[in-house]
């Protein structure tokens, strides 16, 4: 397919020709969502843990003696019985949360999520991206062109063929604005912003990595 393409002044140069197995599929709302649930499932960290009767500090020694006391008998002044004792089926960090991604299903998923970017205009080539000098502000002015075609203060990420050191160090600092490898680029993370602007160098490394 067709596809307008710009340069670093969002000036219209032409037109790249992007793979249809890639950038012209029909959406599949099941699928994606399956995928992006997965993958924030494998993104999450187990954070809460209570801790059992075994991991709770004291408690050696028994309270009191089996027999002849006239109360319960007691262990333990760590039972979760207890005030101070262990919890009873608490979270754990035991826990596992990670799920299995089936890789063509990902990668159907990922060509559905960049057709659906390229459907809505929310997707922008450019023939390269150059800087002079590893600054902030250089990358702030190449994303303040292109603002002039996506609108007040967007959310954009940008995919590169290779990371250069300028570019990473250029765009740590700009809010609202990520860059990374094109074979790094998943659903989640592309849905996670608004815009994805493509090298278009890097529409070859797509076809590469996942189109096999």
């Amino acid at each position: 397919m067709q596809y307008p393409l710009y340069n670093q002044k969002a000036e219209n140069i032409g037109k790249v020709d992007l793979p249809d197995a890639i950038f012209n599929l029909a959406m599949n709302n099941d699928l994606v969502h399956q995928i992006i649930t997965s993958l924030r499932s494998n993104k999450r960290q187990v954070i809460a843990h209570a801790k059992g009767r075994g991991e709770v500090r004291g408690g050696g020694k028994k309270p009191w003696k089996q027999k002849g006391t006239g109360r319960a008998r007691h262990a333990s002044i760590r039972s979760p019985i207890w005030k101070g004792g262990g919890v009873t089926f608490g979270p754990t960090k035991e826990r596992n949360f990670k799920k299995k991604i089936n890789k063509k299903m990902a990668r159907r998923a990922l060509f559905m999520v960049l057709s659906s970017k390229a459907k809505d205009k929310q997707l922008f080539v450019l023939d390269d991206v150059r800087l002079e000098n590893p600054k902030t502000k250089e990358m702030a002015v190449i994303m303040k062109n292109l603002s002039s075609l996506m609108g007040n203060k967007p959310t954009v990420l940008l995919a590169l063929p290779s990371m250069e050191d300028k570019i990473k160090r250029s765009s740590k600092n700009l809010p609202n604005f990520s860059a990374v490898e094109a074979r790094n680029l998943n659903p989640l993370e592309i849905l996670s912003y608004k815009y994805l602007v493509l090298a278009k160098d890097s529409v070859d490394a797509l076809n590469k990595t996942f189109n096999k």
